[in-house]
């Protein structure tokens, strides 16, 4: 083509494009950029068709094959700060964002989604380009992060707050979780993180491995602040919901509660919530809340709704969660240090002494009858042979039903008097007690 044959199309775009300036009815053509046309959401100057708000002409001629007759009227960041202002001048201020990598996530004419983004309501895939992290890939996932709302908890610019949120932690949380915002209003019992510290510290914001996106599995997570329990744990016979998958919150409710050591009931109702059924474990354990119902008599713990005098909640190094020692086997010879569990509470001399007139009142005269059952080195019998641990109808706890041996309740028929009383068991004859006047057993 001759120069002549150029001129009339010089003239054509010089009557288009004014030098120095665009107006986007010229641009926006079958010929030249068509395609800025086509995005769903455009950028308010594309769209009002002010090119010029962007790029300015700096050559008559356009367009100009292998080279540019537009440039943008300023340099990366500042183009957008001319329309944008106040973007990036909080305390927090995302990366590209402070590098002036406006175009690291949004497009300059329009894009598929809003705010200039090609992405749906799901921004993971846009923030992940950059943040990849293991727990925006966890089993367990939060809400916002599992749909990708990144923005319901970050500001995707600046923010006042660390980590771009849009306020501090906890009333960041609060601000959905809004029926346990009101219901921590009225708690009795607040776990202390949740009164002082910001929910992180047992959840990871993402997602976690762990069911509630904890930051560990129960109970090491409980345990790195309860020390104690931790040892408890370790020891030779575990609670075993807390080794479960529920592990803590079997007992415990883990944000506040109306009971006193956040139970999710009173200390009573807790542990007869599971040791009040008839299929507990293998063997099945003893249903208790059968063991209790209409009872004349209960042990004093159980009568102020406690358990833990006697068993520990968390682990122990005896037999039945006990909180001291006490003979695993019906018959055991006495050792002064071996009923731990009971002389807690009883007299700690009631097993002491073979006379007294002051420790027991189980005694014919000053024979110390509690200490003639249990001190036989060869068969001395355990407090549970006579008393039921939890419950009787029979006055001292005694067993009226009877005490298991093997397939047979041994019969206790014990009577008390102001002065004394008397048993006939399936072990012995029928034999009576007197403190005041002593009853003389003959052969």
């Amino acid at each position: 083509m001759n120069i002549r044959a150029l001129v009339p199309i010089a003239l054509l775009a010089l009557a288009l494009f004014p030098f120095g300036s665009a107006r986007g009815e010229n641009c926006v053509t079958a010929t030249c950029h068509p395609d800025i046309a086509k995005f769903k959401q455009m950028h308010a100057p594309v769209k009002d068709g002010d090119c010029a708000s962007c790029h300015v002409q700096r050559a008559k001629e356009h367009p100009v094959k292998g080279g540019k007759s537009f440039e943008l009227v300023a340099k990366g960041a500042e183009l957008c700060k001319s329309c944008h202002d106040g973007i990036g001048k909080k305390k927090v201020v995302h990366a590209p964002v402070q590098e002036g990598a406006c175009l690291d996530c949004h497009k300059p004419h329009g894009a598929s989604g809003r705010f200039l983004l090609d992405a749906g309501d799901d921004l993971m895939p846009l923030c992940k380009g950059c943040h990849d992290s293991k727990s925006l890939n966890a089993k367990y996932m939060h809400g916002p992060a599992a749909v990708g709302s990144c923005t319901e908890c970050h500001d995707p610019h600046d923010s006042a707050n660390k980590s771009l949120l849009k306020a501090p932690i906890r009333d960041l949380c609060l601000k959905c979780h809004a029926d346990f915002a009101e219901l921590l209003k009225t708690a009795a019992v607040v776990h202390p993180p949740v009164k002082n510290d910001a929910c992180t510290a047992c959840h990871n914001a993402h997602g976690s491995s762990v069911v509630m996106f904890l930051n560990d599995k129960m109970p090491d997570l409980c345990v790195g602040c309860h020390k104690g329990v931790g040892k408890k744990v370790a020891l030779k016979v575990p609670h075993k919901p807390l080794v479960e998958a529920a592990g803590c919150s079997s007992c415990h409710s883990s944000h506040f509660s109306k009971a006193k050591g956040l139970l999710a009931l009173d200390e009573q109702n807790t542990c007869l919530s599971c040791h009040g059924t008839d299929t507990l474990g293998k063997p099945p354990l003893h249903n208790i809340k059968k063991e209790l119902e209409g009872k004349k008599y209960l042990h004093g713990p159980i009568q102020k709704g406690q358990c833990k005098a006697c068993h520990d909640p968390h682990g122990s190094d005896h037999f039945r969660l006990l909180a001291g020692a006490y003979p695993e086997a019906v018959y055991a010879p006495y050792k002064p240090d071996s009923y731990q569990v009971c002389l807690k509470c009883h007299e700690k001399h009631l097993l002491t002494f073979p006379d007294t007139t002051i420790y027991t009142k189980f005694r014919n005269g000053n024979r110390n009858l509690h200490y003639l059952h249990v001190s036989n080195l060869r068969k001395g019998r355990t407090c549970r042979v006579c008393h039921a641990p939890h419950a009787s109808n029979g006055p001292k706890l005694i067993n009226v039903e009877g005490a298991s041996f093997g397939d047979w309740k041994i019969p206790i028929n014990f009577k008390i008097t102001s002065t004394g009383g008397s048993c006939a068991p399936g072990c012995h004859r029928a034999f009576a007690y007197d403190r005041d006047k002593p009853q003389v057993y003959t052969k």
